[in-house]
Parts: structure tokens; C-alpha cells; sequence
């Protein structure tokens, strides 16, 4: 994802920061919860500070005990993840019995100081096929966002960053009073996880990343590939359901279904309030062809969308599909970090660019809202400039780590984990026919967790490449 490295030496951590002890006070829930306080600018260690909420989870079988786990998932910048209460997702888990389970919120979010953004109203139609006459307004729609995040942000924005974050965990593991931390790290916190290997490789133990960011890639590219990796999924799916046309009649052919699913966005967009019922419809066939569980419902809806006249019938066959992003709105203001984060690459500057991508993906990646995921974002616009270039991202003298990725992933492209493990030498356990996001422990796949669990307490790695399947089935349409 960089072509820069910073100084990758193992700096020790600033005075008086090394000598925090942590006042952990016990929740209602029995985990242990404490603040510390970090530089907000790690070259000026003498100036303002902020504060990073942990958790604690104490290892169960204390003979044992080998080191505390660190985890972070979530969208860039821990956005819309779970934070510190992560940890409690290992809990009663083998790892938990060796490790104690540690969880923080990223500067920027949640309990730890915070970033705000103002909140800015999009004067663009949402809109997944968005005609070029719109291509202008949402252009500044994203202007108009980095103007609300400069004037809520300030310059905490520019110390909201990957290598910050990294340096944060640094400074966990110091006043821990560890020698070295091992981590988990999920899609964002892949590249956390990465970033902190490449800069403190000698503190780094066992590492597993699972959903890879690709460390070739830049935030536009990675946004980007989504369209490409969904389209994967909906063309496995119009596969399937050519394989039964006997029970869905749409089509015996994989170009048949497709062309049926555009016959049913033709009829929808005839219909009342139709560019909505459309783009529903694009993202149900982006979102839910990755989960393959929703395969047989899916296909029986574009059956009757295609079919069918009544728009009352639509909505309610669509009702259930999500936006593109739900609002994180406090009042005036919401979080900044997701913007921060996804600043911190050059993005291109010309928004011709954008709009020659725009059109592309208008005829090639429509569904799951893939015309949006090339569109312009507040990157483009930035109003400061990142303190210091992007993280090479290198091994180092750290042990070989292990990478989970599921093939059919829609946020982070397969390629990202086949470079994550390359760039890294790592293994690489590739979870084959599946669109799971974030698999280990987190979707219930317990061939996956068991591999996983072994590896980071036993240190037993699977082979270099291991293919294990999805732990959701395709429907079994013809035992009915």
C-alpha cells in the first residue's frame, strides 16, 4: 500500500509515557477497564496528550500464561468496529486461557479522545447508477464533507493515522510491562496489525490477520476493488441459479440470470420512487450474493421483482437492504476517523479521473453500490497535509504470522490477503466458496477457529497454503 518508510527503528517510549501505570477499575461486567494517556504528536512527546480506553480480560489458567493479545477490526481507523470490547469476543476461547485478552479504542474513537467531524447534508440523489449529470454535485458533496471535517477535526486530523495507532499499541504493550505483544488484527486491523510489525518487528510475537487490507494498494485502489470483488460473488450466484432454472426459471445460463436480474431493474425503475427500488435491488445483489445463505431468497425475489408490477410488493421484498453506510450522526457533529484514516494516501486530484471510473463501473460493477466505491471522496479534497509518508510495510526480524482470507470477502479483495501473506511470508489460510468478512471467531467457522486457536497457543502453523470452505453451505434447492 506504501512506497515510503520512515524510520523503522524500535524507538524506546517517550518518558514520562513508559512509567503510566494503568488504574484498572472493574466493570459490572468483571472486565477490567483503565485509561492511558499518549502523545498526540509522537515527535513532540512534550506536548498535548490524549487518552486510549482499555480493556482487560486476565488469562484463565495463569501457569500458563505466555502474553496479552491485542485486537482491532473495524473500518479504517477502528470506525464502526468494536473496539475494546473486541477482546470479549475470545473470551472462553483457548486463547483466552493463555493470553489476557486486551482491547483498546483507537485514538480518534470511542472512549479514547475523539475525533468529530460536522455533519454535512448530501445534496445528491443516493443513487447506485447515478447519471453523469450528477457526477458534479457529488463531487462536491465530498468537498463540501472535508470542509466539515477540517472545521470539527482541527489538527487532531492530521495525528489520526495508521503509524499513530501502531505506536499507540507501542505504548500499550510498555506500560503493560511486556516485552512484546501478540495481535489480531481484522480488515482495518490488518493493516495496523502490519504497520506495527514493520515499525517494532522485535515486539511483535504472534500475529494473525484476518480480511486483508492489500499492503500494495492505496485507500482509492482498495475502495475501488470492491466492485471487482462483489461482481465475483454475483457471478457464483447467477451460476448457482442457472444450475436450477427448473426452480427459479431465470435463465439456464449465467449471462440468462443476469440479464433477468436487469429485466427486474428495468421494471423497478418504472415504478414510483423506482431509482430507490433500483438501487435496493443493486445492493441486495452486491451484499447479499456474498452471504450464501440469502442465495435461494435472492434468487426467488429477482424472480418475482422481475415478474411482477406491484410496487408495494417491491418495498417490501427490499425492505430489509441497507444503504451504502448507515448514519453515525451525535447532533451536529459525528466521528472523523473513517475521513482521517483514508486521507492519509495521495488520492488523485483530477476529477475526470473519477468520472471516466464513474461510467466504468456504472456498466461493470453496478451492483453492491460499485459506481460509489470509485466515485470521488473526501480524500481528493483533503485540506492538510499527513505529517510523514505511509509505512512500508516489511517482515522484518518478527516471527511468520498467519493470514485468513475468505475468497468471496467484498470489503477486502482476495488479492489482499494472497499480498498480505506474500509481502509478509506468512501462511495463508484461504476460506474457499464463502463471502465472510472478519472469520475468525467472529463468523463461526469452526474449522477456521480451530486452525487459528492452535497456531496462537501452541504456535503451530497450518501449512504455507491451506484451503478450508465457508461455514455457510449453498442452499440445497433440489432435496425440496
Amino acid at each position: 500500500m506504501a512506497t515510503h518508510q520512515p524510520d523503522t527503528a524500535s524507538p524506546a517510549v517517550p518518558l514520562p509515557f513508559s512509567s503510566q501505570r494503568p488504574r484498572w477499575d472493574r466493570g459490572e461486567d468483571g472486565v477490567e477497564y483503565a485509561t492511558v494517556e499518549v502523545p498526540r504528536d509522537y515527535t513532540d512527546p512534550a506536548g498535548e496528550r490524549l487518552v486510549i480506553a482499555l480493556s482487560r480480560r486476565r488469562a484463565t489458567d495463569p501457569a500458563r500464561r505466555r502474553g496479552v493479545l491485542l485486537s482491532l477490526n473495524g473500518g479504517p481507523g477502528g470506525d464502526w468496529g468494536l473496539g475494546k470490547d473486541l477482546a470479549g469476543r475470545f473470551t472462553g476461547t483457548p486463547v483466552h486461557e493463555v493470553y489476557d485478552l486486551i482491547g483498546f479504542d483507537p485514538r480518534g474513537f470511542g472512549d479514547s479522545t475523539r475525533l468529530y467531524a460536522e455533519v454535512t447534508v448530501p445534496r445528491a440523489p443516493f443513487d447506485s447508477r447515478p447519471p453523469d449529470s450528477d457526477f458534479e454535485v457529488i463531487a462536491e458533496d465530498m468537498r463540501r464533507r472535508e470542509l466539515g471535517c477540517a472545521r470539527g477535526g482541527g489538527d487532531l486530523r492530521r495525528h489520526i493515522s495508521t503509524p499513530n495507532i501502531a505506536r499507540d499499541m507501542d505504548l500499550i504493550r510498555s506500560v503493560l510491562g511486556e516485552d512484546r505483544i501478540s495481535f489480531v488484527g481484522y480488515a482495518y486491523g490488518t493493516y495496523v496489525g502490519a504497520v506495527y510489525g514493520s515499525l517494532f518487528p522485535t515486539r511483535l510475537d504472534r500475529s494473525v490477520l484476518d480480511s486483508c487490507v492489500n499492503p500494495e494498494w492505496n485507500w482509492y485502489e482498495q475502495f475501488a476493488s470492491q466492485g471487482d470483488a462483489i461482481l465475483r460473488n454475483v457471478r457464483r450466484w447467477a451460476d448457482w441459479v442457472a444450475g436450477h432454472d427448473d426452480v427459479f426459471g431465470l435463465g439456464r445460463g449465467a449471462g440468462e440470470v443476469l440479464a433477468a436480474v436487469e429485466e427486474a431493474v428495468a421494471r423497478l425503475e418504472k415504478m414510483p420512487d423506482g431509482v430507490r427500488l433500483r438501487t435496493l435491488l443493486d445492493g441486495a445483489m452486491g451484499y447479499r450474493t456474498a452471504d450464501r445463505g440469502q442465495w435461494e431468497k435472492l434468487a426467488r425475489s429477482v424472480a418475482e421483482l422481475r415478474g411482477g408490477e406491484d410496487g408495494a410488493r417491491a418495498r417490501e421484498l427490499l425492505a430489509d437492504q441497507r444503504l451504502w453506510r448507515p448514519s453515525d450522526n451525535e447532533g451536529e457533529s459525528r466521528s472523523g476517523v473513517l475521513d482521517a484514516i483514508t486521507s492519509e494516501h495521495d488520492w488523485p486530484a483530477d476529477l475526470e479521473t473519477y468520472y471516466a471510473a464513474m461510467r466504468d463501473f456504472r456498466e461493470r460493477y453496478p451492483y453492491g453500490y460499485g459506481v460509489l466505491r470509485a466515485q470521488p471522496w473526501v480524500g481528493t479534497f483533503r485540506s492538510f497535509t499527513p505529517p510523514e509518508p505511509p509505512v512500508e510495510i516489511t517482515r522484518g526480524d518478527h516471527p511468520v504470522g498467519l493470514v485468513v482470507q475468505a475468497d468471496g470477502d467484498i470489503m477486502d479483495h482476495v488479492d489482499g490477503g494472497v499480498a498480505m501473506a506474500g509481502r509478509l511470508g506468512h501462511h495463508l489460510v484461504t476460506v474457499t466458496d464463502s463471502g465472510d468478512h472478519e472469520v475468525y471467531v467472529l463468523c463461526g467457522n469452526p474449522r477456521v477457529d480451530a486452525v487459528v486457536h492452535r497456531y496462537l497457543t501452541e504456535g503451530e502453523l497450518p501449512p504455507p497454503r491451506t484451503e478450508i470452505p465457508g461455514a455457510t453451505p449453498r442452499p440445497d434447492v433440489q432435496a425440496r
